[in-house]
């Protein structure tokens, strides 16, 4: 398929139930075979505007569209097979049980002849490296394998415009790079339009031609090639949010808590894994594991995609069983409620996991369940009956620190992907716990809201909560962890996995 131009001219999108337009006054042109970066603020539009562009927001029930928007010689809604997407959330595009059908899909549905689909599926699978057969099933897949799984099903489309929306964000440092070389390799083969959303900027500079920044107001904030637009344009950026290479920020932070504080949980002979559907025993993603999650202090868990460690956390925080050995809480955590329990977060009741372990899954959509944002925030303080008053006292502190007041009566599946991990990060803290465990915090976020998030676990993390947070972030790490547990790698430290 050829490159494909991109055009907008006056482009707005409003969703459905929102005020404001997500995008508004869009004036921009792609030519055939450009590569772009689009950065913006958390809550830009830029996710929409792909959305927009791929032709999937819907219709005049979902949202109102005004202005022009193209995709080649056609209105973007129905330029249909054009344009192949990877959205922020992978789960979202698995459709099928097994890998290889899963990315023979879109081929199959462009009507592909059968003889070419499978050697495009073994291409894009090798060129994405998510080396697992054909047969294994998607359920099976970590968040950062789906990630690769998404983008292998775009390649093997081969669209003459590829929107990728924060593609390496689950990604361990070494996917993040052989993902972007997948992508420059494969545009570059092809010749097709590449528009790639993504806060790592220092990942994509030097292999685009151009940087596009979206206002958080409407319209473009800065357009040209990358170095013109970081040199030109930085300090405004950086006040907007857009990481701009060169300045990551540094909040200041209170020291942890002595590495001899009381332990919350902690694990014994753990080993941790998922059924997958249809079989009757689990498969063991990594085992050995000894961790202690330690008042006022931070404990992160680093490893390559595949390890396991979405899985260590969901274990730790008592929604999946071990694969063998235990889990085991304090005495301490299991009097922070109105009655003691036993020492088996899994045997606990939801309403006594509130009070003690807060959980923060990889995927926001997986915990979104309210028709409105503060309704969210309202979930858990109305689950321990708390009175209206107390719920409000809690709720409305969490809107304004993260920065979500104007978006309260909003329905939260509207939100961007970073807006929604700073929802679910603070529908876990509403109920106050002991325990935090948070996979990906950080996903989605601008430099803004980046530090706002850091620091707001630092404060957490001095008033004597144990926080456990899966994460490829190598700035958390170094401004926050105390503590770090590395599966997949020979040792750690402390406790390691042996």
């Amino acid at each position: 398929m050829s490159a494909a131009a991109v055009r907008a001219r006056g482009w707005g999108w409003r969703h459905a139930g929102r005020g404001r337009f997500a995008v508004d006054g869009l004036d921009l042109d792609i030519a055939p075979g450009e590569r772009v970066l689009l950065l913006g603020a958390s809550g830009a539009g830029k996710s929409t505007l792909l959305r927009g562009l791929a032709g999937v927001l819907g219709g005049d029930e979902d949202g109102e569209e005004r202005g022009e928007l193209t995709v080649g010689d056609r209105p973007a809604s129905r330029a249909r097979g054009v344009a192949g997407l990877v959205l922020q959330d992978p789960d979202s595009q698995v459709v099928l049980a097994r890998v290889g059908d899963d990315v023979a899909f879109g081929c199959e549905n462009l009507g592909v002849a059968a003889d070419e689909i499978w050697p495009r599926v073994g291409d894009a699978l090798d060129a994405v490296g998510l080396r697992v057969g054909l047969e294994h099933a998607t359920s099976a897949l970590s968040g950062g394998q789906k990630q690769r799984l998404a983008l292998a099903g775009a390649l093997a489309m081969r669209p003459g415009l590829l929107l990728l929306d924060e593609p390496t964000a689950n990604l361990d440092p070494a996917g993040v790079v052989e993902v972007r070389d997948a992508v420059i390799a494969a545009v570059a083969a092809t010749g097709a339009t590449l528009v790639v959303v993504e806060h790592r900027v220092d990942v994509w500079a030097a292999h685009v031609d151009r940087v596009v920044v979206l206002a958080a107001g409407g319209g473009v904030l800065a357009d040209g090639a990358p170095d013109t637009v970081f040199r030109t344009h930085g300090d405004v950026l950086a006040e907007a949010g857009v990481w701009v290479p060169g300045r990551h920020p540094h909040p200041a932070l209170t020291a942890a808590a002595d590495a001899a504080s009381p332990a919350l949980l902690s694990t014994h002979g753990l080993a941790v894994g998922r059924r997958p559907f249809g079989a009757r025993e689990a498969v063991v993603a990594a085992s050995g594991i000894a961790l202690a999650a330690r008042a006022g202090r931070v404990l992160a868990v680093t490893g390559p995609n595949g390890v396991g460690k979405s899985t260590l956390a969901l274990t730790v925080a008592g929604l999946l069983a071990p694969a063998a050995g235990a889990v085991v809480a304090s005495d301490e955590l299991r009097a922070a409620g109105r009655a003691t329990i036993g020492p088996d977060p899994l045997r606990w009741r939801s309403r006594e996991l509130l009070t003690r372990i807060g959980t923060v899954f990889q995927s926001p959509d997986h915990q979104l369940a309210a028709r409105t944002v503060r309704g969210e925030l309202e979930i858990g303080p109305r689950a321990l009956r708390l009175p209206p008053a107390e719920v409000a006292a809690r709720v409305d502190p969490l809107l304004e620190e993260m920065g979500m007041s104007r978006l309260a009566a909003v329905n939260p599946f509207t939100l961007s992907g970073g807006e929604k991990r700073r929802l679910t990060v603070a529908a876990a803290l509403a109920t106050r716990p002991r325990v935090l465990v948070l996979d990906e915090p950080t996903f989605g976020q601008d430099a803004r809201t980046w530090e706002q998030l850091v620091r707001l676990l630092g404060d957490l993390r001095a008033a004597g909560t144990a926080i456990v947070t899966v994460t490829h972030d190598e700035a958390l790490v170094a401004q926050l962890a105390d503590d770090v547990v590395a599966l997949g790698a020979a040792a750690s430290a402390p406790g390691g996995v042996g």
